[in-house]
């Protein structure tokens, strides 16, 4: 999967509804992927000329979320938040919602994995879709070709993730 795509994407779709800046609720430093979306997030946030907010650093469980989500509540321009994935998205909404904010009207919120629940979350969440059928595809016969010498070794391949918008993310007011 194109990780760093897809936190560009959603980020790309936050600044894209008028928000300001947008917060990062990465995964743990030690993973690839938490490293790539942070990378995707960055580059974008960049691009926008927006200074990096900090990045909180979660465990892609739903309990890190909500102790993230719960110092985030606490700073009064917060607008939107992507998160790394959809279980610490979890979190944050249900932090957030106890304080008193609404999702989306005073923070939007987009998770990334599109899990099977997502859509059930309250409100169903935007969020990055990973299409891992495509990725065993890809591995096949990325492996096939390899054996068979069709390609060198080395040879990277990166499937695009999707953005799945659903009800969680809308702009400013």
């Amino acid at each position: 999967i194109d990780n760093a795509a897809g936190a560009a994407t959603a980020t790309r779709y936050l600044l894209g509804l008028g928000h300001r800046t947008v917060c990062q609720v990465a995964g743990p430093a030690s993973c690839l992927d938490a490293k790539e979306r942070i990378d995707g997030w960055r580059q974008v946030m960049r691009e926008a000329g927006v200074a990096d907010p900090q990045v909180l650093e979660g465990d892609w469980s739903a309990c890190s979320g909500y102790e993230i989500g719960r110092q985030l509540a606490a700073d009064p321009g917060l607008t939107a938040v992507f998160c790394a994935n959809d279980a610490m998205a979890l979190g944050v909404i249900r932090a957030l919602t106890e304080r008193g904010l609404r999702i989306p009207a005073d923070v939007s919120v987009v998770g990334f994995d599109n899990v099977p629940e997502a859509g059930f979350y309250m409100p169903p969440l935007t969020t990055v879709r990973q299409d891992f059928d495509e990725v065993g595809r890809l591995a096949l016969s990325t492996l096939v070709d390899r054996m068979t010498g069709a390609i060198p070794a080395g040879r990277r391949v990166r499937v695009a993730p999707e953005l799945i918008v659903r009800a969680s993310a809308t702009g400013p007011r």
